[in-house]
């Protein structure tokens, strides 16, 4: 019989520190050919849209979905995990903080592999839901980092997240995007990164706009990077307004953008040198939700969470 996990069940069976090696594991399937996705899709309907993204990973043994509905600005969200093997239904997922917790984790898998040596700054642009599980995963995967300044249109969300997270306030967006990495988790549909604030050496995680007509980093930024990586070339040719406008231009060729499975595995380089700029891309794919959600479950049953759905 499939498991349910409620989103409280979730909440309490993995952390964003948990989930970065499980991505990780995740971006080495990936490159190893294990895993095959589809890219999200939107529908419109009344007051919203509702969306579907979708996988198989025979490395793990599952093929699932994440779907959700936006409709007034209520948001729902399920993955729906299938075992390979047994031909059938394991578990469904709510799947609010399962997203929130992959998704830092991905940039957390991205600071390991792409921050220069001794990164010791993190500067957040964007001080809601997301920037949460960005800042814990990436706390866990570079231990070098001692300050963390965040950054928001807000300064009383701002002043909020701060408390709340052991961060300090920035003076202004450029002090945030000056940092050794600088993460953009914003829904802003207009750039919040200017490429002139970028320390030498910095890496960029963009996570925030996953459509193709938003973006969160100027022109320079992408003019500056040496490296320029994401999740999915597939995705991204579709939603990665960061990358589409620039390419469009003739600032950049889809040639020279990399995919992180890529670097993690060790089948490109990344990273040359403490001085280049790196930018990593993030929409959010299908393959981290079933990799995720195969270990929360995984977890549940070893710890006798959720609930036993009936055939």
């Amino acid at each position: 019989m499939p498991l349910w996990l409620s989103e409280d069940d979730v909440r309490s069976l993995v952390t964003p520190a948990d989930a970065v090696p499980v991505i990780e594991d995740c971006f080495r399937r990936m490159a190893a050919g294990q895993v095959e996705l589809m890219p999200r899709r939107r529908f419109a309907v009344d007051g919203g849209y509702f969306a579907v993204m979708a996988a198989t990973d025979r490395g793990l043994g599952v093929a699932g979905l994440k779907s959700y509905l936006l409709v007034e600005g209520r948001i729902e969200f399920v993955v729906c995990l299938f075992d390979l093997a047994e031909g059938t239904l394991a578990a469904m997922i709510a799947a609010d903080k399962l997203g929130q917790v992959r998704t830092g984790a991905a940039s957390g898998v991205a600071a390991k592999h792409l921050a220069r040596r001794g990164a010791a700054s993190l500067g957040l642009i964007g001080a809601g839901w997301q920037a949460e599980s960005q800042l814990a995963a990436i706390r866990a995967a570079v231990p070098s980092i001692e300050r963390v300044v965040v950054s928001s249109r807000s300064r009383e969300r701002a002043e909020a997240f701060a408390e709340a997270n052991g961060t300090d306030v920035a003076e202004s967006p450029s002090e945030a995007g000056g940092c050794d990495v600088v993460v953009t988790a914003t829904s802003s549909k207009d750039p919040v990164l200017r490429g002139d604030w970028l320390s030498d050496g910095a890496l960029v995680c963009a996570i925030g706009a996953n459509d193709p007509r938003a973006r969160e980093l100027d022109a320079q930024v992408i003019a500056r990077a040496t490296v320029v990586c994401c999740d999915s070339i597939e995705d991204a040719r579709l939603e990665s307004g960061d990358l589409i406008e620039p390419i469009a231009a003739g600032q950049l060729d889809w040639l020279e953008v990399q995919e992180l499975a890529q670097i993690v595995s060790g089948g490109l380089p990344g990273r040359q040198a403490d001085t280049d700029v790196v930018v990593f891309k993030s929409n959010g794919i299908a393959p981290w939700d079933l990799a995720i959600g195969h270990e929360v479950v995984r977890r549940a049953r070893e710890r006798g969470v959720g609930t036993q759905l009936d055939g």
